[in-house]
């Protein structure tokens, strides 16, 4: 089996495949001051409710924005809980996966790990020109042309930084949960403004910024392009778009796992 680890800043989502199956997934608060220690109890106790045999786990493969977390999880990995590995842990970067998708940046490593990981699993499925839209702490929009060759993209806040930012910065703006959307732009009372504003407006943007990216992505004579969303918000935000695709939770993982298979020839 094996368990991929994919580090975000606001949560950690964690799966473990037999094969091709996903039989486990979980997702936890990213704690920057967790240590190793901690972090084997997490998962001893997580596996132990799902009765999994950790004797049966020979392969971990990382994904991480925060370079502490990033730092427990190998020491973890390498003396607390995964001794027995028949591969050491897959640490992604740039570096190690630039034969299956080429970085076409100034300073290639500036990308996040988690965007290539989208980029090279959401290229395996479509091999076409690509954004794939990232609902995470940060909006991210990756950019990929039908060569497989990553271009950069674009960044926005995120969902829960713009409720928290009009929650707190304004005086009488409570917090709300957007989970259950607005039937109408037009909102009828502060909560049904609140909610309207955030998921139509991050939909329009959704639109536009893709319409505009369209343009210097595309070509006359390669004109295909898809819109893939993941992520924690992906499912509440995507509904209120016009251009997204395809909703896929799961796309990091499987990256996460395609990397891991293509390093060791599996």
């Amino acid at each position: 089996m094996l368990f991929v680890i994919d580090v975000g800043n606001s949560h950690t989502v964690t799966g473990l495949y037999d094969g091709e199956q996903l039989v486990g997934k979980w997702r936890l608060k990213s704690d920057r001051k967790q240590t190793a220690d901690e972090l084997a109890i997490s998962y001893h106790t997580l596996f132990g409710m799902e009765g999994i045999d950790t004797g049966k786990i020979k392969g971990v493969v990382l994904a991480s924005v925060v370079p502490t977390l990033e730092s427990a999880w190998a020491t973890c990995c390498k003396t607390k809980f995964f001794q027995h590995l028949d591969e050491p842990l897959l640490v992604v970067s740039n570096a190690n996966v630039n034969e299956m998708i080429t970085i076409k940046l100034p300073n290639p490593g500036e990308v996040g790990a988690d965007r290539l990981v989208n980029a090279i699993a959401a290229y395996r499925k479509f091999r076409t020109h690509l954004v794939v839209v990232d609902f995470g702490t940060a909006i991210t929009f990756d950019c990929v042309t039908s060569r497989c060759e990553y271009l950069g993209g674009a960044i926005v806040p995120g969902v829960a930084i713009s409720l928290e930012a009009l929650s707190t910065k304004t005086a009488k703006l409570p917090h709300i949960d957007v989970s259950d959307g607005p039937d109408h732009v037009i909102g009828k009372s502060t909560v049904e403004a609140m909610k309207a504003g955030i998921l139509y407006g991050y939909g329009a943007m959704l639109d536009g910024m893709i319409a505009k990216i369209k343009t210097e992505l595309t070509t006359p004579e390669d004109p295909q392009m898809t819109v893939i969303a993941t992520g924690g918000m992906a499912t509440i935000v995507a509904p209120y778009s016009t251009t997204i695709d395809h909703i896929d939770p799961l796309l990091t993982l499987e990256g996460l796992r395609h990397i891991f298979y293509a390093k060791h020839n599996i």
